[in-house]
Protein backbone atom coordinates (compact mmCIF):
# COMPACT_ATOMS: atom_id res chain seq x y z
CA UNK A 1 0.00 0.00 0.00
CA UNK A 2 3.16 2.03 0.65
CA UNK A 3 4.01 1.35 -3.00
CA UNK A 4 4.53 4.92 -5.08
CA UNK A 5 1.45 5.41 -7.22
CA UNK A 6 3.53 7.96 -9.17
CA UNK A 7 6.86 9.45 -9.52
CA UNK A 8 7.85 12.20 -6.87
CA UNK A 9 7.69 15.57 -8.80
CA UNK A 10 9.47 18.46 -7.28
CA UNK A 11 6.29 19.91 -5.91
CA UNK A 12 6.00 16.77 -4.22
CA UNK A 13 9.44 16.99 -2.64
CA UNK A 14 8.51 20.46 -1.00
CA UNK A 15 5.36 19.35 -0.09
CA UNK A 16 6.87 16.42 1.92
CA UNK A 17 9.29 19.14 3.46
CA UNK A 18 6.13 21.00 4.06
CA UNK A 19 4.33 18.59 5.91
CA UNK A 20 7.49 17.31 7.72
CA UNK A 21 8.58 20.68 8.92
CA UNK A 22 5.49 22.12 9.68
CA UNK A 23 4.26 19.63 12.08
CA UNK A 24 7.87 19.11 13.81
CA UNK A 25 7.49 22.89 14.53
CA UNK A 26 4.32 22.64 15.99
CA UNK A 27 5.55 19.68 18.36
CA UNK A 28 8.15 22.00 19.49
CA UNK A 29 5.93 25.03 20.23
CA UNK A 30 3.51 22.66 22.05
CA UNK A 31 6.05 21.06 24.11
CA UNK A 32 8.35 24.26 24.88
CA UNK A 33 5.52 26.18 25.91
CA UNK A 34 4.10 23.34 27.88
CA UNK A 35 0.31 23.39 26.72
CA UNK A 36 -1.80 20.60 27.37
CA UNK A 37 -3.56 19.54 24.48
CA UNK A 38 -0.70 19.45 21.49
CA UNK A 39 -3.30 17.00 19.75
CA UNK A 40 -3.86 20.56 18.02
CA UNK A 41 -0.37 21.76 17.61
CA UNK A 42 0.81 19.06 16.05
CA UNK A 43 -1.59 17.18 14.16
CA UNK A 44 -3.76 20.73 12.53
CA UNK A 45 -0.29 21.62 10.45
CA UNK A 46 -0.38 17.81 9.52
CA UNK A 47 -4.31 18.50 8.01
CA UNK A 48 -3.29 22.11 6.71
CA UNK A 49 -0.17 21.02 4.40
CA UNK A 50 -1.44 17.77 3.65
CA UNK A 51 -4.35 18.40 1.97
CA UNK A 52 -4.03 22.33 0.60
CA UNK A 53 -1.72 22.62 -2.12
CA UNK A 54 -1.44 27.11 -1.11
CA UNK A 55 -2.59 29.54 1.43
CA UNK A 56 -5.09 31.81 1.28
CA UNK A 57 -6.74 34.59 3.51
CA UNK A 58 -10.16 32.61 2.53
CA UNK A 59 -8.06 29.46 4.00
CA UNK A 60 -7.11 31.34 7.44
CA UNK A 61 -11.10 32.62 7.75
CA UNK A 62 -12.33 29.34 7.60
CA UNK A 63 -9.60 27.83 9.98
CA UNK A 64 -10.23 30.37 12.51
CA UNK A 65 -13.47 31.07 11.99
CA UNK A 66 -13.82 27.66 13.18
CA UNK A 67 -12.63 27.50 15.94
CA UNK A 68 -13.94 30.96 17.40
CA UNK A 69 -17.49 29.93 16.49
CA UNK A 70 -16.56 26.15 18.11
CA UNK A 71 -15.32 27.58 21.23
CA UNK A 72 -18.40 29.96 21.46
CA UNK A 73 -20.57 26.84 20.63
CA UNK A 74 -18.91 25.01 23.47
CA UNK A 75 -18.54 27.71 26.19
CA UNK A 76 -22.35 28.09 25.91
CA UNK A 77 -23.49 24.59 25.89
CA UNK A 78 -21.20 23.60 29.03
CA UNK A 79 -22.58 26.34 30.66
CA UNK A 80 -25.87 26.01 30.27
CA UNK A 81 -26.39 22.25 29.03
CA UNK A 82 -23.98 20.32 30.83
CA UNK A 83 -26.60 18.83 32.94
CA UNK A 84 -28.96 18.53 30.06
CA UNK A 85 -27.39 15.47 28.52
CA UNK A 86 -30.34 14.61 25.85
CA UNK A 87 -31.11 18.27 25.15
CA UNK A 88 -27.06 18.44 24.79
CA UNK A 89 -26.96 15.58 22.32
CA UNK A 90 -29.67 17.16 20.13
CA UNK A 91 -27.96 20.29 19.88
CA UNK A 92 -24.90 18.85 19.09
CA UNK A 93 -25.99 17.10 16.31
CA UNK A 94 -27.87 20.39 15.04
CA UNK A 95 -24.65 22.19 15.36
CA UNK A 96 -22.59 19.06 13.60
CA UNK A 97 -25.55 19.44 10.72
CA UNK A 98 -24.60 22.87 9.39
CA UNK A 99 -20.98 22.08 9.72
CA UNK A 100 -21.20 18.63 7.29
CA UNK A 101 -23.91 20.57 5.04
CA UNK A 102 -20.51 23.06 4.85
CA UNK A 103 -18.24 20.23 3.80
CA UNK A 104 -20.74 18.67 1.33
CA UNK A 105 -20.71 21.85 -0.63
CA UNK A 106 -17.62 21.98 -0.81
CA UNK A 107 -16.46 25.95 -1.17
CA UNK A 108 -16.74 25.89 3.13
CA UNK A 109 -14.89 22.32 3.13
CA UNK A 110 -12.08 23.14 5.56
CA UNK A 111 -14.61 25.35 7.75
CA UNK A 112 -16.78 22.38 8.37
CA UNK A 113 -13.88 19.45 8.43
CA UNK A 114 -11.70 21.75 11.12
CA UNK A 115 -15.07 22.31 13.00
CA UNK A 116 -16.30 19.20 13.39
CA UNK A 117 -13.33 17.95 14.96
CA UNK A 118 -12.56 20.91 17.37
CA UNK A 119 -16.18 20.95 18.54
CA UNK A 120 -15.96 16.98 19.28
CA UNK A 121 -12.64 17.47 20.74
CA UNK A 122 -13.69 20.47 23.13
CA UNK A 123 -17.52 19.20 23.77
CA UNK A 124 -16.16 16.08 24.98
CA UNK A 125 -13.56 17.11 27.38
CA UNK A 126 -15.21 20.15 28.89
CA UNK A 127 -17.95 17.95 30.15
CA UNK A 128 -16.02 16.88 32.96
CA UNK A 129 -15.93 19.21 35.84
CA UNK A 130 -12.33 19.18 36.19
CA UNK A 131 -11.35 20.17 32.70
CA UNK A 132 -10.26 23.94 32.41
CA UNK A 133 -12.68 25.17 29.50
CA UNK A 134 -10.59 28.29 29.18
CA UNK A 135 -7.52 26.53 28.94
CA UNK A 136 -9.38 24.03 26.23
CA UNK A 137 -10.57 26.59 24.10
CA UNK A 138 -7.26 28.97 24.45
CA UNK A 139 -4.96 25.89 23.48
CA UNK A 140 -7.39 25.36 20.36
CA UNK A 141 -7.50 28.45 19.20
CA UNK A 142 -3.50 29.20 19.78
CA UNK A 143 -2.98 25.71 18.24
CA UNK A 144 -4.97 26.93 14.76
CA UNK A 145 -3.43 30.24 14.86
CA UNK A 146 -0.35 28.57 14.85
CA UNK A 147 -0.91 26.27 12.75
CA UNK A 148 -1.43 28.81 10.10
CA UNK A 149 1.68 30.37 10.63
CA UNK A 150 3.33 27.59 10.25
CA UNK A 151 1.70 26.86 6.93
CA UNK A 152 2.40 30.20 5.63
CA UNK A 153 5.99 30.11 6.83
CA UNK A 154 6.23 26.37 5.16
CA UNK A 155 5.06 27.85 1.87
CA UNK A 156 7.28 30.59 2.01
CA UNK A 157 10.58 28.05 2.95
CA UNK A 158 9.61 25.66 0.69
CA UNK A 159 7.64 26.59 -2.44
CA UNK A 160 5.95 25.12 -5.37
CA UNK A 161 8.42 24.73 -8.59
CA UNK A 162 5.36 24.64 -10.91
CA UNK A 163 2.52 26.11 -11.09
CA UNK A 164 -0.64 23.46 -9.86
CA UNK A 165 -4.08 22.77 -11.56
CA UNK A 166 -6.71 24.23 -9.83
CA UNK A 167 -8.80 21.44 -8.33
CA UNK A 168 -12.29 20.85 -10.39
CA UNK A 169 -15.68 21.18 -8.25
CA UNK A 170 -17.70 17.99 -8.80
CA UNK A 171 -21.61 19.42 -8.71
CA UNK A 172 -23.98 17.30 -6.42
CA UNK A 173 -27.68 16.60 -6.48
CA UNK A 174 -29.42 17.95 -3.35
CA UNK A 175 -30.69 14.78 -2.01
CA UNK A 176 -27.28 13.86 -2.45
CA UNK A 177 -25.63 16.78 -0.23
CA UNK A 178 -28.56 15.59 2.65
CA UNK A 179 -27.56 12.04 2.70
CA UNK A 180 -23.74 13.09 3.08
CA UNK A 181 -24.93 16.01 6.18
CA UNK A 182 -27.54 13.67 7.67
CA UNK A 183 -24.73 10.81 7.62
CA UNK A 184 -22.24 12.83 9.25
CA UNK A 185 -24.29 14.52 11.68
CA UNK A 186 -25.56 11.64 12.99
CA UNK A 187 -22.49 9.49 13.12
CA UNK A 188 -20.60 12.43 14.80
CA UNK A 189 -23.31 12.73 17.57
CA UNK A 190 -23.55 8.85 18.02
CA UNK A 191 -19.69 8.90 18.75
CA UNK A 192 -20.15 12.00 21.44
CA UNK A 193 -22.70 10.19 23.03
CA UNK A 194 -20.56 7.12 22.97
CA UNK A 195 -17.70 8.34 24.45
CA UNK A 196 -19.99 10.30 27.05
CA UNK A 197 -21.48 7.09 28.67
CA UNK A 198 -18.13 4.81 28.27
CA UNK A 199 -16.69 8.00 30.13
CA UNK A 200 -13.56 7.34 27.14
CA UNK A 201 -11.30 10.16 28.32
CA UNK A 202 -8.11 8.94 27.60
CA UNK A 203 -9.07 7.96 23.77
CA UNK A 204 -8.81 11.14 21.79
CA UNK A 205 -7.04 9.32 18.92
CA UNK A 206 -10.39 7.13 18.76
CA UNK A 207 -12.53 10.15 19.01
CA UNK A 208 -10.73 11.97 16.13
CA UNK A 209 -10.73 8.64 13.85
CA UNK A 210 -14.53 7.98 14.44
CA UNK A 211 -15.04 11.81 12.30
CA UNK A 212 -11.67 11.70 9.77
CA UNK A 213 -13.76 8.62 8.94
CA UNK A 214 -17.01 10.40 7.56
CA UNK A 215 -14.51 13.29 5.80
CA UNK A 216 -15.10 11.06 2.16
CA UNK A 217 -18.59 12.22 2.96
CA UNK A 218 -20.33 8.81 2.09
CA UNK A 219 -20.62 4.75 2.92
CA UNK A 220 -18.06 3.47 0.00
CA UNK A 221 -15.64 6.43 0.46
CA UNK A 222 -15.74 5.35 4.17
CA UNK A 223 -15.22 2.01 3.86
CA UNK A 224 -11.64 2.76 1.79
CA UNK A 225 -10.67 5.26 4.37
CA UNK A 226 -11.03 2.63 7.06
CA UNK A 227 -8.78 -0.02 5.54
CA UNK A 228 -5.92 2.82 5.01
CA UNK A 229 -6.40 4.05 8.24
CA UNK A 230 -6.50 0.27 9.77
CA UNK A 231 -2.63 -0.03 7.77
CA UNK A 232 -1.48 3.70 8.72
CA UNK A 233 -2.66 3.22 12.57
CA UNK A 234 -0.25 -0.07 12.50
CA UNK A 235 2.32 1.89 10.47
CA UNK A 236 2.55 5.06 13.04
CA UNK A 237 1.71 3.24 16.21
CA UNK A 238 4.77 0.93 15.47
CA UNK A 239 7.24 3.81 14.30
CA UNK A 240 6.40 5.50 17.40
CA UNK A 241 7.06 2.64 19.69
CA UNK A 242 10.51 1.88 17.50
CA UNK A 243 11.67 5.79 18.30
CA UNK A 244 10.05 5.12 21.95
CA UNK A 245 12.40 2.05 22.36
CA UNK A 246 15.47 3.68 20.22
CA UNK A 247 15.51 6.83 22.72
CA UNK A 248 14.47 4.80 25.74
CA UNK A 249 15.47 6.86 29.03
CA UNK A 250 15.89 9.94 26.57
CA UNK A 251 12.71 9.84 24.61
CA UNK A 252 11.36 12.76 26.30
CA UNK A 253 15.19 15.20 25.39
CA UNK A 254 13.81 17.05 22.36
CA UNK A 255 17.16 17.50 21.06
CA UNK A 256 17.16 13.92 20.43
CA UNK A 257 13.49 13.48 19.78
CA UNK A 258 13.28 16.04 17.24
CA UNK A 259 14.83 14.67 14.33
CA UNK A 260 13.91 11.58 14.78
CA UNK A 261 10.25 12.85 14.40
CA UNK A 262 10.78 14.77 11.55
CA UNK A 263 12.32 11.85 9.69
CA UNK A 264 9.88 9.17 10.48
CA UNK A 265 6.81 12.36 9.46
CA UNK A 266 9.10 12.76 6.35
CA UNK A 267 9.20 9.38 5.20
CA UNK A 268 5.28 9.24 6.27
CA UNK A 269 4.39 12.50 4.03
CA UNK A 270 6.60 10.68 1.01
CA UNK A 271 3.81 7.97 1.38
CA UNK A 272 1.29 10.41 1.21
CA UNK A 273 1.99 12.66 -1.57
CA UNK A 274 2.85 9.58 -3.57
CA UNK A 275 -0.38 7.79 -3.11
CA UNK A 276 -2.09 10.84 -4.31
CA UNK A 277 -5.83 9.56 -2.84
CA UNK A 278 -6.41 12.58 -0.10
CA UNK A 279 -6.49 10.03 3.23
CA UNK A 280 -4.35 7.19 2.47
CA UNK A 281 -1.94 4.87 4.42
CA UNK A 282 0.30 7.86 4.82
CA UNK A 283 -1.67 10.43 6.04
CA UNK A 284 -3.29 7.86 9.01
CA UNK A 285 0.27 7.11 10.30
CA UNK A 286 1.55 10.42 10.58
CA UNK A 287 -1.73 11.60 12.15
CA UNK A 288 -1.69 8.76 14.50
CA UNK A 289 2.05 9.65 15.49
CA UNK A 290 1.60 13.17 15.50
CA UNK A 291 -1.52 13.02 18.22
CA UNK A 292 0.64 10.10 19.89
CA UNK A 293 3.66 12.14 20.46
CA UNK A 294 1.95 15.96 20.65
CA UNK A 295 -0.80 14.43 23.09
CA UNK A 296 1.04 12.03 25.39
CA UNK A 297 4.24 12.53 25.39
CA UNK A 298 5.18 13.94 28.92
CA UNK A 299 7.33 13.06 32.05
CA UNK A 300 4.52 11.17 33.49
CA UNK A 301 3.15 9.37 30.85
CA UNK A 302 3.87 5.66 29.62
CA UNK A 303 4.41 6.06 25.92
CA UNK A 304 5.02 2.73 25.22
CA UNK A 305 1.33 1.40 27.08
CA UNK A 306 -0.38 4.78 25.02
CA UNK A 307 0.83 3.41 22.31
CA UNK A 308 -0.39 0.45 22.47
CA UNK A 309 -4.21 1.36 24.00
CA UNK A 310 -4.23 4.16 20.82
CA UNK A 311 -3.68 1.35 18.49
CA UNK A 312 -6.14 -0.86 19.91
CA UNK A 313 -8.70 1.69 20.87
CA UNK A 314 -9.01 3.20 17.13
CA UNK A 315 -9.25 -0.06 15.56
CA UNK A 316 -12.24 -0.17 17.80
CA UNK A 317 -13.23 2.63 16.84
CA UNK A 318 -12.88 2.02 12.96
CA UNK A 319 -14.99 -1.29 13.22
CA UNK A 320 -17.89 0.36 15.23
CA UNK A 321 -18.00 3.23 12.95
CA UNK A 322 -17.97 1.71 9.75
CA UNK A 323 -21.09 -0.58 11.29
CA UNK A 324 -22.72 2.92 11.97
CA UNK A 325 -22.17 4.28 9.25
CA UNK A 326 -23.34 1.52 6.91
CA UNK A 327 -26.78 1.32 9.12
CA UNK A 328 -27.34 4.85 8.66
CA UNK A 329 -26.66 4.40 5.03
CA UNK A 330 -28.95 2.22 4.49
CA UNK A 331 -31.61 3.75 6.39
CA UNK A 332 -30.98 7.34 4.40
CA UNK A 333 -31.05 5.26 1.33
CA UNK A 334 -34.53 4.37 2.00
CA UNK A 335 -35.72 7.57 1.02
CA UNK A 336 -35.95 9.76 -1.98
CA UNK A 337 -34.98 13.39 -0.46
CA UNK A 338 -32.24 11.02 1.39
CA UNK A 339 -30.97 8.85 -1.13
CA UNK A 340 -26.98 8.79 -1.83
CA UNK A 341 -27.51 8.49 -5.58
CA UNK A 342 -24.62 10.17 -7.76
Amino acid sequence: MLIRHHPLSANDLRQCLRIATGATLGFLSCKVLEFNYGVFFTVLPMLMLGILPKMSLHVVRQVMASSAIAIIEVALLAEYLGSHPIVMSIVAFLLFLYRFACMSRGSLFLFGATGVISLSIMLHFASYPDTDVTELAINNFMGCGFSVLIAYLMMYLFPDVDARAPMAAMPKAPHRMRHEALMGATIATISFAVFQVFDLRDSLAAQATTLLLLFPMHWNGALGYARRRAVGTILGVTCGLLMQLLLYTWAHELVLLLPLFWLVTLLFSQAHVTEAMGSGVGFGAMTTMGALYGQNLTPANDLIYSSLYRGASILGAIVLTLMACYLVHLLLNRFEATRFGH
